[in-house]
């Protein structure tokens, strides 16, 4: 995904990219109130309330968006290439009603930036694109309300939208964009905050709330300033949402940044008023499916919008699946409207709670690591009452289990398994619930053998019978047992552990292959239940003797802010090979590393490799600004680091001990102040081996 750069920088920062720069826009929605609800005031006694760090503030009147909106938006897929236009609009709408999404809750499909043309008419209108929309933006919202759906549009509180074109923004046009918008049929406003000429941010978004609550339509309004002014502590009485962060990119570190930035706003969010942590990318092919499952998951926990960023016309089944997981969308729209809380959050293992109108509780186990991890907690922990015993539902499976009060999973790396739990007298009527999994992810090299460990554990009450493991990997590859893999029984708390040897075939290529775990066993109402944990080994090759350069190795993994890790150049923040010459600092080196926060790159080293240095520093290319912090872990330990080096900075060593580590990771952190800026450089990065 590119970069979006502001035209009002955040901080007084902003991204540098290519030739071609795509502004910052964001992911909100406005809506007008009607007619009789013009003053605002506190919510109707009959929305329910939600306990803030800041004190109760009053509500929007009306009762719009009592749970997140969800819905589509373009900007994603799309950004401002010639695709975005109104047959592309006419057919997410189809689409929303042919692939059941409707029927799954999303309603809103919504315009982004470049819908207009560059200048008003000379009543001062806004005049839509007549290439992208001949019909009018009118005919298309009348298109897509036709189809029971409701109809969005984007603006900025500024005197141009994000858009380097330079489309006209509202401030100062306020009351007649409103009614423009209003007499189209929009549904949905979402208001960013780019060109905003140094005008305070309540101040701007209070003019147009007032503006849309002037028209008499019903419009959710989203707010979109980035975060940047806390909305989430002021702007209850002001949109139905607001953005909490920075845009989101289609990448692990994007996603897991936001996430990290948005769990602690808890408090401030409920039916009416909800935090933003910005779209869905899922679909959009920058990350796994098993990293978009955790996008949708967390996401559905933090009661966030749910609004597509994928071109639905191109989405494969595995992105409609996700989507239209109705047990997951159940969570993010539960009545009570309460934003899930982190329970216990260490080394990458993530419990995250969230309290349902019903009593339930749904519980994330999340694994932000490259790891398999066991997560676990019980149910008493996460607020439900003493109980023989309790119903846990699999959100991604679909079945239903029991559990004694364990609630455990060993998670695949970059993956979140999603329970519901409750307090349920007819526990003994579900199978035991039967946890899968393995000691870690295996890395073999060609020819040679790994040692792998797998257990199966029986959480429930009642026996699991006639259990059998299986391991498959490749055809080819020798994958053997050498202790028990059956058991006839595991009594409640019972578990089964097998030691496997797998051997790749000599001469087999580098890169990951599919490992799968499947547990089997008998309920004791007879029927087979099989448990399943997908894998992966990942066959490698071992460095060089002596010294072994980073840029020439394969790494196991590579993760970017904005663009791919580059060998040798820059990050040029879009297609791989965009970059410069690495410089820092006034010197220019021909070996490394170009990278943008947040960033990790990992390596196998096989327990062959005494040491690891680098120059490290911000490329010289976005001039004295940036800043960034290098990290250096071992075997998942950190035994490096760097202070925050920023745009004005030389380049500084970083050198760490290996101490024979297996796998070696080359993080590059934020330095605690956003993105903006953050070409970072591993210069000179070398292995001794």
């Amino acid at each position: 995904m590119h970069p979006h750069t502001r035209s009002t920088p955040r901080r007084g920062r902003r991204r540098i990219i290519g030739a071609l720069s795509v502004a910052l826009l964001c992911t909100a929605g406005v809506t007008a109130l009607p007619a009789a609800a013009r003053t605002p005031g506190p919510a109707p006694s009959d929305t329910p309330r939600t306990a803030r760090t800041t004190g109760d503030a009053p509500r929007l009147p009306g009762g719009l968006a009592r749970t997140p909106p969800m819905g589509f938006n373009n900007w994603n897929s799309t950004h401002c290439r010639a695709e975005f236009n109104e047959e592309m609009v006419k057919g997410i709408a189809d689409l929303f009603v042919a692939k059941g999404l409707k029927d799954a809750g999303y309603r809103y499909v919504n315009l982004d930036d470049c819908w207009a043309l560059p200048a008003r008419d000379a009543h001062g209108k806004l005049v839509p694109d007549p290439q992208r929309f001949p019909h009018g933006i009118k005919a298309v919202a009348d298109y897509v309300h036709a189809k029971g759906l409701k109809f969005g549009i984007y603006t900025s509180a500024g005197t141009k939208t994000c858009s380097p074109v330079g489309f006209p923004g509202a401030l100062g046009h306020e009351s007649s964009d409103a009614q423009q918008f209003a007499d189209w049929g929009v549904d949905y406003l979402k208001y960013d905050n780019c060109n905003n000429q140094g005008v305070d941010a309540r101040q701007r978004y209070r003019t147009m709330r007032d503006a849309l609550q002037a028209t008499g339509r019903p419009i959710v309004y989203s707010i979109c300033e980035w975060g940047e002014n806390k909305p989430w502590e002021w702007a209850s009485d002001v949109g139905h949402l607001w953005r909490t962060t920075g845009d989101i990119g289609d990448n692990w570190p994007s996603m897991l940044a936001i996430l990290k930035q948005n769990l602690p706003l808890a408090p401030h969010a409920g039916p009416g008023h909800w935090n933003d942590p910005d779209m869905l990318e899922v679909g959009n092919g920058g990350m796994t499916d098993t990293e978009y499952r955790s996008h949708f998951s967390l996401w559905s926990m933090m009661s966030a919008p749910l609004l597509i960023g994928a071109d639905l016309r191109k989405a494969s089944p595995a992105t409609f699946e996700i989507l239209d997981n109705k047990d997951v969308i159940a969570l993010d729209q539960d009545a009570l409207g309460k934003q899930a809380t982190v329970h216990t959050s260490e080394a990458g293992r993530w419990t995250v709670v969230k309290q349902l109108a019903n009593g339930d509780r749904a519980v994330a186990l999340f694994n932000e690591t490259d790891q398999p991890q066991r997560i676990t907690t019980t149910a008493t922990d996460i607020g439900l009452p003493r109980a023989a015993g309790y119903r846990l539902r699999d959100l991604w499976q679909h079945r239903d289990y029991h559990t004694a009060g364990t609630v455990s999973a060993t998670v695949p790396a970059h993956g979140t398994t999603l329970y519901r739990v409750s307090a349920d007298r007819h526990w003994a009527s579900y199978p035991p619930s039967v946890e899968t999994g393995t000691d870690r992810a295996p890395l073999v090299e060609a020819g040679a053998t790994t040692v792998l460990r797998s257990t199966v554990g029986n959480l429930g009450r009642t026996p699991a019978k006639d259990v059998t493991v299986t391991l498959q990997g490749p055809l080819g590859w020798r994958i053997r047992a050498t202790s028990a893999a059956t058991a006839r029984a595991l009594p409640g708390g019972g578990r089964l552990t097998t030691t496997w040897r797998i051997t790749a075939p000599p001469g087999t290529a580098p890169g990951g292959r599919p490992l799968t775990l499947t547990a089997g066993y008998r309920a004791p109402g007879g029927q087979r239940i099989t448990a399943t944990l997908p894998g992966t080994v990942q066959v490698v090759v071992p460095p060089p003797a002596g010294t072994a350069y980073a840029a020439e190795l394969p790494w196991l993994t590579s993760a970017n802010g904005w663009g791919p890790v580059e060998k040798n150049t820059s990050v040029g923040e879009r297609a791989a090979g965009d970059g410069g010459p690495i410089t820092i600092g006034g010197t220019r080196f021909d070996r490394g590393l170009g990278v943008h926060a947040p960033s990790e790159v990992s390596f196998y080293t096989g327990g062959r490799c005494t040491a690891f240095t680098a120059q490290v520093g911000i490329d010289d290319e976005v001039g004295d600004k940036g800043s960034a912090a290098f990290e250096v872990w071992a075997d998942g330990e950190r035994v490096a680091a760097s202070a925050t080096r920023t745009g004005a900075d030389p380049a500084t060593t970083l050198t760490a001990g290996l101490a024979g580590a297996e796998t070696v990771r080359l993080v590059v952190t934020d330095g605690g102040d956003g993105v903006d800026y953050d070409h970072a450089d591993w210069a000179d990065a070398r292995f001794s081996c």
